[in-house]
């Protein structure tokens, strides 16, 4: 980790105006960072309240017991402007190709999933746009239809509501999304989108595309049944990456069964058991997030700082994983 921040160095420093007060040097800005992950921190208070006692939590940002702590507003401040630079992805690109953490890495197999991220608003937020029915202040919308093309949170208005399946409850989120390595399960590439029924495929040929053209050559992808349609296929095919989905022939709600865009000319090969056997292996990263980071519901508002955030637990997971896989 030192060695990445140290080669971001000239990256941090043009964020920073030469000349005024020293603001907080953005190398231990970037270290707390990853701390308030590491450890599951509610907030930038609460990460403040502890660093002023923790010498452990001192010792990995880079303070002496006598340093004084930073405002926490202060913090926010400086943070935004990390997140407008971005130096999370840089940072990310920076860690993959470091030369012990590269051999580690497959350039030609992949899987990619999403996860829905609960929003910092409420439903009583979630209001008609056009200011209707503010009369109880959004305390009583049972029985009302809402719908994101006509509702709108005022607390938080890139977020969406949205349910993960038939018959779950419908909560304002975002989705992220994550491609991983299938050889030994690191994150390479993650975005958060707005939550809708497209969302999950159109982000996977987005971040495929890119992958695709850093191989030069054909890759594979392994993906769930939500994956599964005509145009998502044939749009990773075009993008010269050949999608290892899993089949989608299960029975609809009218009794008709599905017709799966994956075939026999795909499932006959051995890459794609493989493949399918891999994939459930993005669960852990979505799964450490949620359980230990801070990605089950977010502090933050507006989809760029959910997206800075996201992606610094998926920085947070490899930095865990590595040290692992290099002493195995």
């Amino acid at each position: 980790m030192r060695d990445v921040l140290g080669e971001l160095n000239r990256s941090l420093g043009k964020l920073y105006a030469s000349e005024g007060r020293p603001s907080i040097p953005p190398e231990q800005l970037l270290s707390a960072l990853l701390l308030q992950v590491f450890y599951g921190i509610r907030s930038e208070r609460q990460l403040m309240e502890q660093l002023d006692y923790n010498l452990l939590y001192r010792w990995f940002v880079g303070l002496s017991p006598d340093d004084p702590i930073w405002d926490p507003t202060t913090f926010t401040k400086n943070r935004d402007r990390l997140q407008n630079g971005e130096v999370f992805t840089k940072f990310m690109t920076k860690l993959l190709n470091h030369p012990q953490v590269k051999p580690l890495l497959s350039d030609e197999h992949f899987s990619v999933d999403g996860t829905l991220i609960e929003a910092w608003a409420s439903h009583k937020s979630f209001r008609p746009k056009d200011g209707s029915g503010d009369e109880d202040g959004g305390a009583d919308f049972h029985g009302q239809q809402r719908k994101n093309d006509t509702h709108a949170s005022t607390s938080d208005p890139d977020s969406r509501l949205y349910r993960k399946a038939a018959g779950r409850e419908a909560k304002l989120c975002y989705m992220g999304h994550a491609t991983m390595e299938n050889r030994h399960g690191l994150a390479v590439a993650g975005m958060v989108t707005h939550a809708n029924g497209t969302a999950e495929r159109r982000a996977s040929e987005r971040m495929l595309k890119a992958k695709a053209k850093e191989a030069g050559r054909r890759i594979t992808v392994g993906e769930d049944k939500a994956y599964d349609t005509a145009d998502h296929v044939a749009n990773l095919r075009a993008i010269n990456v050949t999608p290892h989905v899993t089949q989608n022939d299960s029975i609809t709600a009218t009794g008709n069964r599905r017709q799966s865009a994956i075939d026999g000319r795909t499932t006959r090969h051995e890459g794609y058991g493989m493949s399918q056997s891999r994939r459930a292996m993005t669960e852990c990263i979505f799964g450490w997030g949620k359980q230990h980071g801070t990605m089950r519901k977010t502090k933050h508002r507006g989809i760029a700082s959910v997206a800075a955030d996201f992606m610094l637990n998926l920085i947070a997971y490899n930095l865990i994983r590595i040290p692992k896989l290099l002493t195995a």
